[in-house]
């Protein structure tokens, strides 16, 4: 692993084995707490003499999602026991039907557009983050995020998690109970004046809180962007595929302005702003779509996208999904896919 993930990893670990020494003095015997504190020191020892992050059996590297996760394991997936992989296997199917429990509704009709999303995972969990955040009552705008957290499997699944968490406590300022179920309110930096942050405000605080929680080396790329019911779409793009504005005169994009999250706690984010008139859209993706590639090694491409997308602008949200992915689909020609993959169509709908 990287030196600085090494650095912070053995800060963790030394912080542990203060902690279990503790507890082991002062409970009653414990074998449990005597073996965990044993393996912590066994991790110790690895980091001093190098070996640390080499499988014990075969001599390879262990999967780096799974030693951010976990950094005691000594064992790549190819050694673990049967016991054991089918104790991870469970383990990760229950992360699945988390990660997907926290998704969004899909196919939303609010504020006069209409959303639809299709998130795909790599493998059992993602590090794709996908969120939608509006009023059920009479909404007058509606929140949209996007991200790519770096990395697969596991460990970024769990940094999609925590994005969601920040994102859904920051704007949920104004939040109402209706027979004890959570509806979310005017979000944060909303025009009905609650006294919320400002967009830009939005991210340049979850950029903080998201720095200042993670891991040397970790990052994710983002957009968050507020539909309005009159039409107005502001963006950040911090470090994320561009968003493709599609009108009637053709397809632009709307560039990255800031950095990902997480590379610098002081970050600032500028706001992008949009006005649409109905059947104009935004079609949101990561880079799942993007570098699908061919046999040949060739990628999907920005270019390919957008004359996709401006040959099939009169199709709606769902369909245009739908279509998009059978035009990726197509052009892969059976190249398995490497990546997870999340696409957003946002139509305006009112007059």
């Amino acid at each position: 692993m990287a030196t600085v993930e090494n650095t912070f990893l053995r800060a963790q670990l030394e912080q542990r084995r203060k902690r279990l020494q503790a507890a082991v003095a002062e409970a009653h015997p414990n074998p449990a707490l005597a073996d965990l504190l044993r393996e912590v020191d066994s991790a110790l020892e690895r980091m001093d003499s190098g070996t640390y992050g080499i499988c014990e059996e075969c001599h390879e590297s262990i999967e780096g999602d799974r030693l951010l996760a976990d950094p005691l394991v000594c064992l790549c997936l190819d050694h673990l026991t049967p016991q054991q992989q089918r104790a991870l296997e469970s383990d990760l199917e229950l992360a699945a039907q988390v990660q997907r429990t926290l998704l969004p509704p899909n196919d939303i009709r609010a504020a006069g557009w209409h959303f639809h999303y299709r998130w795909q995972p790599f493998r059992l969990v993602s590090g794709d983050y996908c969120d939608l955040i509006y009023s059920k009552d009479g909404a007058e705008e509606i929140w949209f995020l996007m991200g790519d957290v770096s990395g697969k499997g596991v460990a970024a699944s769990m940094l999609m998690t925590h994005l969601h968490a920040i994102f859904r406590s920051l704007t949920s300022r104004g939040t109402t109970h209706a027979e004890g179920q959570l509806s979310y309110g005017h979000p944060a930096g909303s025009p009905t004046g609650n006294g919320g942050l400002a967009l830009d405000q939005l991210v340049t605080l979850a950029n903080r809180v998201f720095c200042e929680s993670i891991m040397a080396g970790q990052f994710a790329t983002m957009v968050a962007g507020r539909a309005s019911s009159d039409g107005r779409v502001e963006i950040v793009n911090a470090g994320h595929c561009p968003v493709l504005v599609v009108k009637s005169d053709g397809v632009t994009r709307l560039s990255s302005t800031g950095v990902p999250l997480g590379m610098f706690c002081d970050g600032t984010a500028t706001i992008q702003t949009v006005n649409f008139d109905k059947g104009e859209m935004l079609f949101l993706y990561t880079d799942g779509l993007s570098e699908t590639c061919n046999p040949a090694g060739v990628q999907f491409g920005e270019e390919r996208l957008g004359s996709f997308l401006a040959e099939n602008s009169a199709k709606a949200p769902d369909a245009l999904v739908k279509a998009c992915l059978r035009e990726m689909e197509g052009f892969a020609s059976g190249t398995p896919s490497s990546d997870d993959l999340t696409m957003m169509v946002i139509q305006r709908i009112a007059v």
